[in-house]
C-alpha cells in the first residue's frame, strides 16, 4: 500500500486557496484513477484505488496544515505503510508557479505540514514540490498562501494537476525522476515551461 497524501487545509472557506495545492493534485489523482468515493477516515478525507497494480490510499487530512502529521501518522499505522512509501503533495513557495520538484527526505523549509508529518512520522518520505511562487516579502507569505489562486492562475493550477494525474504510475513505481522530467515536458508542451531568458530569442 502506498500512501498520497494532499496537503491543505479543509472546508470550503480555503478550497481554491495556494496553500491548498496539495488537495487538488490529490484530489485529480484520485478522479482520474477511478478511486473509491471520499469518506472520513484517520481525520481526514480517504479514498482507495490502484494505479499501475500498486494499492494507493489518497488522504487529505482534516487536521488542518500544521497537525497533517497526525492523519498521516493513522493511516500509515493502520495499513503499516512504510515511510519510502508515503508521498506529501505540497505549495512550495521557492519555486516559481508551475515548477515542480521532488524530494525524499531534507528539510521542511518552513512548511508547517511537512514539519507536522516529520514530527509524527519521521523524515524519509518523498515530497511533490508544487510551485507557487513566492510574494517578494517574508511578511505577505501568510496572506499569500491562504489567498486563493487568482483566475490568470488558474490554467497552470489545472495543468500541474491534470500531469500529476497523468503521470501517478511513475509515482506509484518509485520512478520519481522521471516523473519529474515528463511533468516538465507536460508542462512545457502546455506553454508553462521556464520563462525565455533575458536576452536570447527564440530561433525562426
Amino acid at each position: 500500500m502506498l500512501l498520497f497524501t494532499g496537503l491543505g487545509n479543509p472546508g470550503s472557506k480555503y478550497a481554491g486557496n495556494r496553500h491548498n495545492i496539495g488537495f487538488m493534485a490529490v484530489d485529480a489523482i484520485a478522479r482520474r484513477h477511478r478511486f473509491s468515493p471520499w469518506r472520513r477516515r484517520f481525520q481526514g478525507a480517504a479514498s482507495e484505488g490502484e494505479i499501475e497494480g500498486q494499492k494507493v490510499l489518497a488522504l487529505l487530512p482534516e487536521t488542518f496544515m500544521n497537525e497533517s502529521g497526525r492523519a498521516v501518522a493513522e493511516a500509515q499505522r493502520f495499513y503499516k505503510i512504510e515511510l519510502r512509501d508515503v508521498f506529501a503533495f505540497h505549495d512550495e513557495l521557492d519555486l516559481p508557479p508551475a515548477k515542480v520538484r521532488y524530494k525524499v527526505g531534507g528539510g521542511n523549509a518552513g512548511h508547517n505540514g511537512l514539519r507536522s508529518i516529520t514530527a509524527h512520522c519521521g523524515n524519509d518520505y518523498a515530497r511533490i514540490r508544487l510551485g507557487i511562487g513566492h510574494p517578494g516579502d517574508k511578511a505577505l507569505v501568510h496572506h499569500y498562501v491562504l489567498s486563493d489562486f487568482a483566475k490568470a492562475e488558474r490554467d497552470w493550477v489545472e495543468a500541474v494537476c491534470e500531469g500529476c494525474a497523468d503521470l501517478a504510475g511513475l509515482l506509484a513505481t518509485h520512478r520519481l525522476d522521471e516523473f519529474q522530467n515528463r511533468l516538465h515536458l507536460f508542462l512545457d508542451a502546455r506553454g508553462f515551461g521556464p520563462p525565455e531568458k533575458a536576452g536570447t530569442k527564440k530561433p525562426g
